[in-house]
C-alpha cells in the first residue's frame, strides 16, 4: 500500500501540467486510478479478504507456545521448622495439531470462497471506476457544448432585443414586442449562468475521481459516426457472455458458496475433533529448603497423546448456529438470482439502447440542422414583417433543446459501449483507448472554462 501510495504521488506529478493544459480519457483515467479513494477501498477490503483466509488455514497448521516461570517462596518459622526462602524455575514447550475438525476444514473453505470474491469485487470496482470516471468526463463535456449552446442562445436573445428596440424608436414594432424580447433575453441570461454552475459541478465531480482539477477536456468532433461494437451476435449473446463472465456476479456466487461453507461449519459443533499434543517441560529448586538435608535437584518432563473432543450439549447453540448459517446461505442465494436477473435486464437493455443510439445520433444531428435552418429563416422573416419576435425566441429555444440533446444522445452512445462491455466482463483499458482516439482537442472548452468566463 505504501509503494501504491508513493507511486500514486508521483504520478500525480508528473500529471499536474496536464491538469494545467489539456488531459485526455486516458490520462483522466490514470489520474483517477491513483487517486479515486472508491477504488482505493476496494483494494483494502480485498487485503482484508485474503487474510482471512491466511488466519482460518493458521488454525489448522501446528501450534507451538512456550512459557517460563520463576517464583520465590518465602516460608516463615514454625516450631516444626526453621524460616526458608525456596526459588523455583519452571521451562515448557506445548505443541499440537489438529488432526481432524471439521469445523476449521469448512471456515477455512468459507474463508477460500470469500477470497475468490474478492478477487471479482476487486475486478468489478476496476470496471466501475473506468465507467465512472468515463461518466465524469462526458458529463463535462456535455456541460461544456450545454454553455456554449446557451451563450449562443444569450447572445441571440441579445440582439433580438436591441432589434425590437430599435424598431420600437422608429414606429415599426410595438412596446409587447420589446417587453417580450427583454423577457426572452432575461431569461437565456439566468439560463447561461445555470449551465456556467452545471459546468462547474461537472468539474468538481470528475475532481472528485481524479483528485485533483483536470480542465479543457478532449470532446468528439462534429463528424462524429456511431458505431455498434462487435463480438456478439445479438442481444441474447450479450447476455449470456455477462452471466457467464460478469466480475460482481461471479463475486455473489462465490459469496454463496461461502455461505454454503459456512453451513458445514455450523454443523460441525455437533461432531467430534481430534488433535495431537506434545509437551516438554523442566523445572528446577534451589535456596533453602524446609528441612536440612532436603534439596531439589530438578526434573524434566516430556509428554506426547491424542486428544478427543465430543460435544455433547451446548445448550442449543449449534443448532442456532446452523438455523442461521442456513438463512444466510438462502439470502445469499437471493442476492445472486437478484444480481443475476439485474444484469440480464440491464444488459438487454443496454445493447439495445446502442442499436437504438445509432439512429438517434443521426436523428439529433438532423434535428439540429433543422432547427438551425428554421432559426434563420425566423430571423429573415423577422426582418421583412412575416415573423415576429416571438416566433424567433421559440425557433432558438428549438435550436437550443436540440443541440444540447444531440451532445447528449453522442456522449450517452460511448458510455452504453463502456457499460455494455462492463455487463460481460471485458471491459479493458482498449476500450478506453478505443473511445479516447475518437476524441479531439476542444478549443471551445477553455473558452468556456469557469475560469475564463
Amino acid at each position: 500500500m505504501i509503494r501504491r501510495r508513493s507511486l500514486a504521488l508521483a504520478l500525480a506529478v508528473i500529471m499536474a501540467p496536464l491538469s494545467a493544459n489539456a488531459a485526455d480519457l486516458l490520462q483522466t483515467y490514470e489520474m483517477a486510478r491513483n487517486g479515486d479513494p472508491q477504488f482505493a477501498m476496494a483494494e483494502a477490503s480485498r487485503l482484508i479478504s485474503k487474510e482471512g483466509e491466511v488466519q482460518a488455514l493458521a488454525t489448522l497448521l501446528p501450534q507451538i507456545n512456550g512459557s517460563a516461570d520463576l517464583t520465590r517462596n518465602h516460608t516463615g518459622a514454625t516450631q516444626l521448622a526453621g524460616a526458608g526462602n525456596r526459588r523455583s524455575r519452571d521451562y515448557s514447550i506445548r505443541g499440537s495439531q489438529t488432526l481432524f475438525d471439521w469445523g476449521r476444514f469448512s471456515t477455512l473453505r468459507q474463508q477460500r470462497a470469500l477470497s475468490q470474491a474478492a478477487d471479482y469485487t476487486l475486478e468489478s470496482a476496476g470496471d466501475d471506476l473506468m465507467v465512472r470516471t468515463a461518466t465524469a468526463y462526458f458529463d463535462v463535456l456535455v456541460a461544456v457544448e450545454s454553455l456554449s449552446a446557451a451563450k449562443t442562445a444569450e447572445a441571440a436573445a441579445k440582439r433580438q432585443f436591441e432589434y425590437a428596440d430599435k424598431r420600437l424608436e422608429v414606429g415599426l414594432a410595438p412596446i409587447t414586442d420589446v417587453y417580450e424580447a427583454r423577457a426572452q433575453y432575461d431569461d437565456a441570461r439566468a439560463n447561461t449562468i445555470l449551465t456556467g454552475n452545471m459546468l462547474e459541478d461537472a468539474y468538481q465531480a470528475l475532481a472528485g475521481i481524479t483528485g485533483q482539477p483536470v480542465r479543457n477536456l478532449r470532446s468528439l468532433p462534429d463528424d462524429f459516426r456511431p458505431e455498434l461494437p462487435s463480438g456478439h451476435a445479438d442481444s441474447n449473446a450479450w447476455v449470456a457472455a455477462a452471466i457467464d463472465n460478469n466480475p460482481a456476479l461471479k463475486a455473489y456466487q462465490y459469496q454463496t458458496q461461502s455461505a454454503q461453507a459456512g453451513i458445514e461449519a455450523a454443523r460441525s459443533g455437533h461432531y467430534p475433533s481430534l488433535s495431537l499434543s506434545g509437551n516438554w517441560g523442566k523445572n528446577a529448586t534451589w535456596g533453602n529448603v524446609y528441612s536440612p538435608g532436603q534439596a531439589n535437584p530438578g526434573s524434566e518432563s516430556r509428554s506426547i497423546g491424542l486428544t478427543l473432543s465430543v460435544p455433547i450439549f451446548s445448550g442449543g447453540a449449534t443448532q442456532s448456529g446452523v438455523r442461521q448459517a442456513i438463512a444466510q446461505r438462502d439470502s445469499a442465494q437471493d442476492q445472486y438470482e437478484l444480481q443475476r436477473r439485474t444484469l440480464e435486464r440491464n444488459t438487454r437493455n443496454i445493447y439495445q439502447s446502442l442499436v437504438a443510439g445509432v439512429s438517434e445520433i443521426e436523428a439529433r444531428r438532423s434535428a439540429v440542422m433543422s432547427a438551425q435552418s428554421a432559426y434563420d429563416a425566423s430571423l429573415v422573416g423577422l426582418e421583412v414583417g412575416t415573423r415576429t419576435v416571438l416566433d424567433v425566441v421559440l425557433n432558438q429555444r428549438t435550436l437550443f433543446s436540440a443541440q444540447v440533446t444531440y451532445a447528449q444522445a453522442k456522449y450517452q452512445f460511448l458510455l452504453n459501449r463502456l457499460l455494455l462491455s462492463q455487463a460481460t466482463g471485458e471491459l479493458g483499458i482498449n476500450d478506453l483507448r478505443e473511445i479516447n482516439r475518437l476524441l479531439i482537442a476542444d478549443a471551445e472548452a477553455s473558452l468556456v472554462s469557469p475560469h475564463n468566463r
